[in-house]
């Protein structure tokens, strides 16, 4: 193994964090979740390190910078010397909006709203992202694509959908991936509106599938 660097270390620090997830999306105990959890901060703890190394930034250095974050993005919590504030916001709403304007205030040469979303994200968790900035924006809300057959029932067990059930069907009347790709975005679109997570849907879809596979299969 050669030299770590940040490079070198991204992978475990997705890892990790995979691990957090699914060690919370499972029901892992608090020893579990300890011990993930202080695996992620390992990882922080390293490339503050390497960084700390090259005479750039150290650890206290990224606590520090952390802290004055949060007290700067939530004047509605803290005052400008991190004391806490008498009152606070009576809605979720309130808070959303101050945050918001706050880092709105602190980034004003940003090209649009998604500017920041990171491109290395799940594809499903990054369009419940642009959409959560889009309405957080006001922007118009996302429009559905034009059926290209009969609505069919998106809730059979995933052993019969097999070629020639109406899923199949749907996804056959396609002629490309940017047409599945315009379901798949309405897909994302509708689970926000019921306010569930697409990506963790997913995760758990997938993972009851596997666990339905007889071991050794």
């Amino acid at each position: 193994m050669g030299a770590l660097t940040h490079a070198s270390l991204v992978e475990y620090l997705l890892e990790e964090a995979y691990e957090v997830a699914e060690t919370i999306e499972t029901g892992g105990d608090e020893a579990e979740l300890k011990g993930e959890l202080g695996d992620v901060l390992l990882q922080v703890v390293l490339h503050s390190r390497l960084a700390e190394e090259r005479g750039t930034f150290a650890f206290t250095d990224v606590v520090r910078s952390l802290t004055a974050k949060m007290v700067r993005r939530n004047p509605h919590v803290f005052r400008p010397d991190g004391s806490l504030q008498d009152t606070f916001p009576a809605t979720v709403e309130e808070i959303v909006l101050k945050w918001d304007a706050v880092k709105k205030a602190e980034k004003p040469d940003r090209a649009n709203h998604f500017e920041g979303i990171p491109e290395a994200l799940p594809a499903l968790a990054r369009a419940q992202k642009t959409l959560d900035r889009a309405a957080r924006a006001g922007l118009p809300p996302l429009a559905e694509p034009a059926p290209l057959v009969e609505p069919a029932p998106l809730v059979e067990p995933v052993e019969t959908r097999a070629a020639g059930t109406p899923l199949a069907g749907l996804v056959e009347a396609f002629d490309s991936e940017h047409e599945l790709g315009e379901l798949l975005l309405a897909v994302v679109g509708a689970a926000r509106s019921k306010g569930f997570d697409a990506e963790r849907a997913l995760r758990g879809a997938v993972r009851q599938y596997q666990d339905q596979v007889p071991p050794g299969s």
